[in-house]
This record gives structure tokens, C-alpha cells and sequence, in this order.
């Protein structure tokens, strides 16, 4: 695996196309399936170089969280769908109505300083995707905010990911802002431990403050994996642990235990980019920076990792 820790540029040469493959697009885990063809390797990456971003937080003491392709030809799963209900159930245990609700609702409303001052980055990062994926998942698609950066494409099927039943209102809305036809997006109930996805069936994942709150980072990185073609990305935005010694990363371990609870399981003090680093992909490009709109929650992470 071959780590480069960049400044991000728009300057980083285009890295090739997705060669000419059939139609076919992943397929949810619940019907019997035949395989399906393999991306070119050298789709995104070449010379071990790769040009090859999400549950958003609740700071202290408010309410504030972040956490969507379409099938048609069926590609063979590795788990049945009881499976994926299963760990819904296990890390996402059923909550009521209203609260999942508000949540979304606060979700949707109080992030816009975020996504305003993080709107540079993200379209730097997304544009890696421009004509070079049809097929994209995303996990934690929360409300939608990413769409607006890749789902415009002419062809792009999107499969959004997300345990909050009650996000799907406000991402197919975000669909239809972006353009997406929503005969191009499909939003399921699952969760990052078991994508109902199946193998090689997708060309880029996507997933921006995700890994901070899911009950087992390793696991999911090893989902993303598995969805993912050969030659295929994952673009990720995630806030990750200050530098050990410093007062940030102080306080971030004192207001670990009530981030977790306020904001739905997100954690300060991760070190998600070792994390990634040490996932098994072929090559990790990734970029640092402080964000002012995110206070306790920097720095932000955000990089593309080849498969």
C-alpha cells in the first residue's frame, strides 16, 4: 500500500476513465444472483499512484449529526438479507419515530455553516469522480448534501446508505436539487458493518463524516472494500483526533462520552486516518485542515484511497 499525504490540489492529474463495461448496476441483498464482470484495475489508478468524504457531530451541548444507485442486473451477494437487518438492528437499535425525525430535521437544518466553509474541499475532491463513475455508493447519506458535488453526471446511479429511516425524505430531495433523476437513487435502511450491496458491484464510494460513528470502523472500511470494483475509490471527509499533547485533544477526551450520546455515537478522538492507512488499499492520498465552523471537531480529514 502506497500512503501519500498531499497538500490537496485541483493540479493532480486526471488518473483515466472507467473502461467500457456492460450496464449492468448493483443489486440490493434479497434475490438470488449470478456475478458480475470486474472493473479495469487501472480505472482511477496507475503507477501506485492514486488520484484517487460522515455522520456529521453535535458540538458539547446542541444537537447536530451527519449521517444514498439502482439496481437492475443482479451481482451475487456474499450474505443474506437477514444478515443486514441483524446488525441494523445491533448497531442501529430501533428508536422512535419522532426522535429519528427530529433528528433528521436538525440534521438538515444546522449544518449549512459547515458545508458552506467545507464547500471548497469537497468539490476539489469529488471532481476526481466527473466522467469516471456510474455506479456510486454512498453510506451515511444523511440528507443528501454530497449530491451536488457528483450526482449530476449524465448516467451516475446513486445507492444511498443510511440506518435513519427518516433521512430518506430530505436526500431524495437533495436528489432531485442535484439534478439526479430519482429513477437513479435509491435510498435503503443499513448500515456501514453490512452494506446490502454485492461484491465488485460499485465504481466509487463515498462517505464524509461516517467512520467517526460507526460501532466498528474496521469492519466498514472492509464493506467499502468489498462493494468497491478493482481500480475503484472511496472519497472520505471525516474529522479525526487532535495531535496527542494539545489542549484540543484535551478537551476533545473530556467531551468524548457526551458527543457520543448527543450525537448519535460520533466520537472525538478516532485516529480514523491510521485507520484508513492501514485498511489494505492499494494506494491512500490524503490532506489535513482545521475548519472554524467545526470547532472541537478538527481536524478534518479528506482523501481518496484506491482499491
Amino acid at each position: 500500500m502506497i500512503l501519500h499525504t498531499i497538500p490537496f490540489s485541483s493540479n493532480i492529474a486526471p488518473r483515466g476513465l472507467i473502461t467500457s463495461r456492460s450496464d449492468s448496476s448493483p443489486t440490493r441483498v434479497n434475490s438470488d444472483a449470478s456475478t458480475a464482470g470486474s472493473l479495469a484495475p487501472d480505472s482511477f489508478c496507475f503507477s501506485g499512484v492514486c488520484s484517487c468524504g460522515r455522520r456529521r457531530f453535535v458540538e458539547a451541548a446542541v444537537a447536530t449529526s451527519l449521517f444514498p444507485i439502482c439496481p437492475s442486473t443482479s451481482i451475487a451477494s456474499k450474505l443474506p438479507s437477514d444478515n443486514y437487518t441483524a446488525m441494523l438492528e445491533k448497531v442501529h437499535p430501533p428508536r422512535p419515530d419522532w426522535y429519528e425525525e427530529f433528528y433528521a430535521s436538525v440534521l438538515n437544518t444546522s449544518m449549512q455553516s459547515y458545508e458552506d466553509e467545507i464547500a471548497g474541499y469537497k468539490a476539489e475532491l469529488f471532481a476526481e469522480l466527473k466522467g469516471k463513475a456510474q455506479q456510486v455508493l454512498e453510506i451515511g447519506i444523511g440528507t443528501g448534501p454530497n449530491l451536488r458535488y457528483y450526482a449530476a453526471d449524465s448516467g451516475v446511479r446513486v445507492f444511498g446508505v443510511d440506518p435513519n429511516i427518516k433521512m430518506e425524505k430530505y436526500a431524495r430531495a437533495a436528489a432531485v436539487a442535484a439534478g439526479l433523476p430519482l429513477s437513479n437513487f435509491e435510498f435503503v435502511q443499513a448500515v456501514g458493518e453490512a452494506i446490502p450491496l454485492d461484491d465488485a458491484s460499485v465504481d466509487a464510494v463515498v462517505g464524509t463524516l461516517v467512520l467517526c460513528s460507526v460501532k466498528d470502523v474496521d469492519k466498514t472500511l472492509k464493506e467499502i472494500k468489498r462493494v468497491l470494483r478493482p481500480g475503484g475509490v472511496y472519497l472520505f471527509v471525516e474529522h479525526v483526533a487532535a495531535k496527542d499533547g494539545t489542549i484540543l485533544r484535551f478537551i476533545q477526551s473530556i467531551l468524548d462520552p457526551l458527543q457520543q450520546t448527543l450525537a448519535d455515537g460520533c466520537h472525538l478522538t478516532r485516529e480514523t486516518g491510521r485507520s484508513i492507512s492501514k485498511s489494505g488499499f492499494s494506494d491512500v492520498e490524503f490532506s489535513m485542515t482545521s475548519l472554524s465552523s467545526a470547532s472541537i471537531i478538527n481536524p478534518q480529514l479528506f482523501g481518496i484511497a484506491c482499491k
